[in-house]
């Protein structure tokens, strides 16, 4: 039973870190139709900066300084490339997503080579234990991280100027700038708020258990996909709810791989594709 709840309890935790990924491809894509393929190299970038940064910085201020600059880098991909192509275009906004997450990945995985970068999260590898169950103190944190973080996206899509802006413009564009709602603004912020919720993500997933940022990190972005999709690519709160799924699936396939090693060694990692798969065979809608 212990062994189960730790399984259950590392799968939310996983899917709280999805879910800030995910949001990130749900904000977008409301915002501007297009699907970010390049949130993967977003997400390592925010990553390479704090691990470079910790020790001059110290960890808080590094991690401010990545969210910043990921969420500026984020801005100008959208200002200086997407922006001036058709913005009706939608595939082709998306094949440019592709390009940037080659080029940047690219650069990234060059500059990390072979190592494992530290990010110097002030977890370690700590633990906390929690009756029979004995849980990583990273995955506390990022479930109270990723709560407080998407509340306060949530909060913001609610309350705010800019959140009701996102909603009409998601409802209808070309309604929306009739209304007066400046789209180019929305866009824009929308990348920023993706970037900076990516570069959160990444101090998550580098943190232990895992062994530390590596140049494949970026990929683990993709995870997040399904779960956007399960949830609906307009729905943040769907975005969550596909997360969460997602996290726990791949925890159980990992936790149980013994008793499902007829389904491959390696069924974990496609695990939440295949959950995605068989939801769109079922649930296509």
């Amino acid at each position: 039973m212990s062994t189960a709840a730790e399984i259950v309890l590392n799968g939310l935790a996983l899917g709280s870190v999805y879910a800030l990924v995910a949001l990130g491809f749900v904000i977008i894509f409301k915002a501007s139709g297009v699907m970010n393929f390049g949130h993967g190299s977003l997400l390592l970038l925010g990553g390479y900066l704090t691990a470079v940064l910790h020790e001059p910085l110290g960890f808080a201020a590094a991690l401010a300084v990545a969210v910043t600059a990921t969420a500026a880098t984020a801005a100008a991909i959208e200002r200086v490339l997407l922006r001036r192509t058709d913005p009706h275009a939608a595939h082709t906004l998306t094949i440019i997503t592709i390009g940037v997450d080659i080029v940047l990945m690219t650069d990234l995985a060059r500059r990390i080579g072979g190592d494992l970068l530290g990010l110097g999260d002030p977890w370690g590898d700590a633990t906390l234990h929690l009756g029979p169950v004995t849980v990583a103190q990273s995955r506390i944190a990022s479930v109270v991280v990723a709560v407080v973080v998407i509340g306060a996206v949530f909060a913001v899509f609610r309350f705010t100027p800019w959140g009701l802006s996102l909603r009409a413009a998601a409802e209808d564009r070309e309604a929306a700038a009739l209304m007066g709602i400046r789209l180019e603004r929305i866009r824009m912020l929308a990348w920023c708020l993706a970037g900076a919720l990516a570069a959160l993500a990444a101090v998550f997933l580098a943190a232990f258990p895992a062994p530390g940022l590596e140049r494949t990190t970026g990929q683990i972005a993709l995870k997040a996909f399904p779960a956007a999709v399960l949830g609906g690519m307009t729905s943040p709160a769907g975005a969550l709810v596909g997360a969460l799924v997602i996290g726990v699936t791949e925890a159980v396939c990992a936790g149980y791989q013994t008793q499902l090693s007829a389904l491959g060694p390696g069924f974990g990692q496609v695990a939440p594709y295949a959950v995605m798969v068989l939801v769109l065979m079922v649930r296509p809608n």
